[in-house]
């Protein structure tokens, strides 16, 4: 049996996705019929991707780690749409290093993307989101933020927090018919594990149960689930997207 998601009159937002994870999200959102903007600092990556595909994706240029280029985002798209049914909090940096090593702004720059991000869009979603009652919030966390790993600690510390928040708003805003969750993904490839070199790619892939590197179709299957009616009772639960990864 066929299921399948219709989400013709939705309008999203999708930070982070010039590339990888959120343009596949944003794709799959489109696909399923919502009118779907498209974030991230690189204004030629997004017009790109709008361009790639006959699908509503509208490019929506903001740094998500600046508040009030934040505010300024989102007061354009309610004046533009006055309406906002998902949000997914995908916008996120990667920036490894023993904690001997880690300096002050590398751990402002991280937690200001990865953390304080999903405060600020949650934030304003949620004022328009509560005018009708109704939507859902996705955060994408990570594997290593549930479990940690070494040389991690600033990324780990980011994406736990992110948890943190996601069950915290699903309590907050249940009453208003808001759900909030958060998607963990594994090891996933993306531009950035096919930098990796190969011994630790492969020492990755073989610490996956399934034997095999995650796709953003992967992530993005979960998200779309999420943002659909199938999951109308579901809210403040963390998905892992790992294939049975071990950390």
């Amino acid at each position: 049996m066929t299921i399948e998601i219709n989400l013709t009159g939705k309008i999203a937002l999708v930070t982070g996705a010039s590339r990888g994870i959120g343009a596949e999200i944003a794709r799959q959102l489109a696909r399923a019929g919502a009118h779907v903007f498209v974030n991230g600092r690189n204004e030629q990556a997004l017009l790109a991707l709008c361009q790639e595909v006959s699908l509503k994706l509208e490019p929506l240029v903001f740094d998500v780690s600046d508040p009030k280029a934040v505010k300024e985002a989102f007061q354009k798209l309610f004046k533009q749409t006055k309406q906002l049914d998902i949000l997914v909090n995908n916008a996120g940096i990667l920036d490894d290093a023993l904690i001997g090593m880690v300096s002050a702004p590398q751990i402002e720059r991280t937690f200001c993307t990865n953390t304080y991000s999903v405060l600020y869009t949650s934030q304003y979603a949620a004022r328009i989101m509560q005018r009708v009652h109704g939507g859902s919030i996705i955060n994408l966390s990570s594997i290593i933020g549930r479990v940690g790993n070494q040389g991690q600690a600033v990324y780990a510390g980011s994406k736990a927090a992110v948890l943190g928040i996601t069950q915290s708003l699903a309590k907050e805003l249940a009453a208003s018919g808001i759900r909030v969750n958060a998607v963990a993904p594994g090891f996933i490839d993306t531009d950035m594990t096919r930098s990796i070199p190969e011994d630790k790619y492969r020492e990755r892939l073989n610490s996956i149960a399934m034997k095999r590197i995650g796709t953003p179709e992967d992530i993005a299957n979960t998200a779309l689930f999420l943002a659909s009616d199938l999951s109308s009772y579901i809210t403040g639960q963390v998905i892992g997207v790992d294939g049975g990864m071990l950390v």
